[in-house]
Formats: C-alpha cells, sequence, structure tokens
C-alpha cells in the first residue's frame, strides 16, 4: 500500500498539504517499506486560496491510500477523501520512519477499520472477521 507523508525535510511529516515542499511516497506490506519517489513543489505555497496549486500535489498522490500531513485546509481535504485517500493529521513532527514501523506492525495483525478501508484502495487483501459477517 502506498503511503504519501508532507515533508518539508523528506525525514518527517512537517509541512501542512498546501505548502508542503516536498511529498515523499513510500510502500508498505506487513514485512517492510520501501522508497517509492519523491515529489518536489516550487512556487508560492504560503496560504494564498489558489486552489490550482493543489493539483500537482494531488496527482503526486493519486495512487496512495493514505497522506500523513501536519495540516489540511478543508478543500484539500475534500478533493482528497473523493479520490479515496486517507488524510491523517499528525499534532507535532513526526518521523516518517517511525510511521512506517507503526503502520508496518499494525498490518501484522488486525488494521483497524479506517485503515482495512484505507487498504481496499490498493485491492490490497481484505479482512474477514467474524464480527463484521451478517448472518441471517
Amino acid at each position: 500500500m502506498k503511503i504519501a507523508f508532507t515533508t518539508q525535510d523528506k525525514e518527517r511529516v512537517d509541512a501542512h498539504f498546501g505548502w508542503a515542499p516536498s511529498i515523499v511516497v513510500y510502500d508498505v506490506t506487513p514485512t517492510g517499506h520501501q522508497f517509492v519517489e519523491s515529489f518536489e513543489f516550487g512556487g508560492e505555497l504560503e496560504e494564498d486560496g489558489d486552489e490550482d496549486k493543489l493539483t500537482p500535489k494531488l496527482e503526486a498522490i493519486a495512487d496512495c491510500a493514505i497522506v500523513y500531513v501536519t495540516a489540511i485546509g478543508g478543500s484539500a481535504a475534500a478533493r482528497v477523501v473523493a479520490m479515496k485517500i486517507h488524510p491523517v493529521k499528525v499534532p507535532q513532527p513526526e518521523s516518517i520512519v517511525g510511521i512506517l514501523d507503526k503502520l508496518q506492525t499494525v498490518l501484522q495483525g488486525t488494521p483497524p477499520p479506517w485503515l482495512r478501508k484505507a487498504m481496499a484502495k490498493d485491492g490490497v487483501r481484505s479482512f474477514d472477521f467474524e464480527e463484521d459477517t451478517v448472518t441471517p
């Protein structure tokens, strides 16, 4: 499953979605994670109401299941969710590798419902749980 991270230093989630100078993408599985690609964004990234600056970022994360951000505006969040990408806000800068390690561990067990839904975007294995089964 591909995961995107908004970042200034490519090591931590430390950027607002619209203002991020970089987005890095990793692939994570229950057995590991690996770097996929880095996207760079230039120009005026500050908040200015210019929705067009979001387009390249949305294209960069189009095949991702989750995007980690420190913040995301309402319009951008709506567009991300419409693409069936789950935005996750981190309250303070956090290590990308640390997040990937946590995700990998969660994938080895029983992922929470929000993560199972995000995983379904990729066509990643689905989980069948007794509590999710309806009996006639």
